[in-house]
């Protein structure tokens, strides 16, 4: 064939195609189960429109605000609307700015009153191994004081960053998730338990790694929370310097089964990094409370695959009685991830909100005295006409749990805001802060993300002791760079 004719069916073929980008339907056309789309013109000559850069997704989004501060309530004005505007700001309850006061004041005195405030921050994998907790926790202690890594499970199915744990002996597990036999809502705090039939043991050592707070690597202060069966139950706690005696032997009665929840506790001479625990009996072991100074300690409570129904799940008078082992001044649940992809139609969304707020109802029955936070799904990205983006129905969901979780008295935090909103999460996977599921950040992108959520409660933080602590007038001129 000559060339100029091989030249004309390819003018031809290039004119056809471009014929189809015009006229064919955006939406594709629907052939049975399929639907067949073509790309329009625009992004055939051009291409994908090049969105923004991760500095720009992440600056923070204050209002361009200025007026004459005439006096205090002017200037709180001012530094409440810079936070509002902030990508990181909390939805609060009937907008009540105090809505923290009473646990920044318990964080205040925790360390003076001898305290161990405790922050649980319940989630799935997003939080796995420590992974934003570490973060906060190193910022709050910082505030606050305190140190230890936390809670911890009796048997560690996924590793910890912050810590490494090795338990063996005569034991079964049981979880309310996952593919551990279940329990009959039997779990305690963390949602699964550990039955002893004999003797057990259980090694933990603070991880020397550098990028571990050093205030999460010595503990002085050990606590086992258990439910004790018939029979005596014994524990023992050693450490490097020292061995100490058993503590107590618990008789089981018909009241101590049902009050549920038991705790032994060890106080060490100075902070240790490593130690043995050693139980012998018929128990259910809860959790160990890990800490070292009085101050806050935040608990690291990773659940696998759940959607946050989990709370229900336990016997409300023994997740009453857990609570009430400890003091325990905000719970957070970090959850909606794992259900983003199935909430299809308005109705499933309101229906998995619901069932959000029925959680949170139970967590605030079973502890009252706690300030409750939700934190909700990060941007996640799926195939849409061709194309990588975020799930269709990702403001609907995080509206609905935003609405939801106020209307039942808790506040609420956006990872999908603090990313950058609508398709950010394709560029955080670009830059090496996300993995190529499009839906876990990677070590590097959960550490800034754990970052952000301790800024948030920094920036509330800071509010409050604004309030606080400022005069009753202050000048004209009174300015904040937040």
């Amino acid at each position: 064939m000559k060339s100029s004719r091989v030249l004309l069916v390819l003018c031809a073929t290039v004119a056809l195609l471009a014929a189809l980008c015009c006229v064919f339907p955006e939406e594709g056309i629907a052939v049975g189960n399929t639907t067949l789309r073509f790309p329009s013109l625009y992004k055939v000559l051009v291409g994908k429109e090049k969105g923004p850069s991760l500095e720009e997704i992440l600056a923070q989004k204050h209002a361009e605000y200025e007026v004459e501060l005439q006096g205090f309530n002017d200037s709180v004005r001012y530094f409440q609307t810079q936070i509002d505007s902030s990508n990181l700001a909390f939805s609060l309850p009937d907008g009540d700015w105090t809505f923290f006061d009473t646990l920044f004041a318990r964080m205040e005195q925790a360390a003076a009153q001898g305290v161990h405030l405790r922050v649980l921050h319940y989630g799935d994998s997003q939080i796995e191994m420590d992974r934003m907790s570490a973060q906060l926790r190193t910022h709050l202690q910082a505030l606050f004081g305190g140190g230890g890594p936390g809670m911890l499970p009796f048997v560690q199915n996924i590793p910890s960053s912050t810590v490494w744990q090795n338990a063996a002996g005569a034991f079964t597990q049981q979880s309310s998730y996952g593919n551990l036999p279940r329990a009959n809502g039997n779990y305690g705090p963390r949602a699964q338990c550990c039955h002893v039939s004999g003797v057990a043991t259980l090694n933990i050592n603070a991880s020397q790694h550098h990028t571990v707070d050093e205030r999460a690597k010595h503990f002085s202060r050990v606590k086992l929370l258990f439910c004790n069966r018939p029979g005596p139950l014994q524990a023992s706690l050693a450490c490097a310097r020292t061995k100490y005696d058993t503590l107590g032997v618990v008789q089981w009665t018909q009241q101590c089964e049902k009050a549920g929840v038991h705790a032994f506790e060890w106080v060490i001479d100075s902070s240790v990094s490593s130690l043995k625990l050693t139980v012998q009996g018929d128990a259910d072991l809860y959790a160990v409370l890990v800490d070292d100074r009085p101050g806050v300690a935040v608990d690291n409570i990773p659940l696998r695959g759940c959607s946050g129904q989990q709370f229900c799940m336990i016997d409300a008078s023994q997740l009453s009685a857990a609570y009430r082992q400890m003091d325990v001044g905000l719970i957070v649940m970090q959850f909606g991830g794992n259900s983003v992809p199935y909430l299809k139609g308005q109705r499933n969304i309101e229906t998995y909100a619901a069932s959000i707020g029925r959680q949170i109802d139970r967590v605030r029955q079973c502890c009252p005295e706690a300030t409750v936070l939700f934190v909700g799904p990060s941007d996640m990205s799926t195939m849409v006409a061709g194309e990588l983006q975020s799930y269709p129905a990702m403001e609907n969901i995080i509206d609905a749990l935003r609405d939801t979780t106020n209307a039942h008295g808790a506040a609420y935090w956006s990872i999908y805001h603090a990313m950058g909103g609508r398709n950010s999460m394709v560029t955080w996977a670009s830059n090496g802060l996300a993995g190529t599921d499009y839906i876990h950040f990677s070590n590097k992108g959960v550490e800034l993300m754990g970052n952000r959520f301790a800024q948030a409660f920094e920036q509330m933080y800071d509010l409050y002791c604004f309030r606080k602590h400022a005069p009753t007038e202050q000048p004209d001129s009174l300015y904040y760079d937040l």
